[in-house]
């Protein structure tokens, strides 16, 4: 079972990013797939979840209206576009699988850092 979330860098304050988690080893249909984030000192949060077939999708308070959050089963892959970005978005962004959003993760990976900074 793999997760590979990528796709973070460098932006300036509100700019955008495509952040992709590719994953392999479970059929990626039948789970939840969420985004959350850990930023230095602070603890972990939740972002984004899309739920399996059919898909339903959840934002925390702090990034609705800015980010979206997408799956395209055929390529095992599912998005997180993030749009008019803010410096508080700062953190490594990870991916997870879940049984279903709200319920612990069963699987993750390695994060990728987004840093929003002028």
């Amino acid at each position: 079972v793999q997760l590979q979330a990528s796709g973070g860098g460098l932006v300036q304050p509100g700019g955008s990013l495509r952040l992709s988690c590719a994953t392999s080893g479970f059929p990626l249909d039948r789970y939840a797939i969420g985004w959350f984030r850990q930023a230095p000192g602070k603890e972990r949060e939740g972002v984004s979840c899309i739920s399996g077939s059919p898909s339903s999708t959840s934002y925390s308070e702090s990034v609705k209206g800015r980010f979206t959050i997408s799956r395209d089963n055929r390529k095992n892959t599912v998005y997180l576009q993030m749009n008019s970005l803010k410096p508080e978005d700062t953190a490594v962004y990870y991916c997870a699988a879940y049984v279903a959003c709200g319920r612990p993760p069963r699987y993750w990976g390695h994060g990728t850092l987004v840093t929003v900074s002028s």
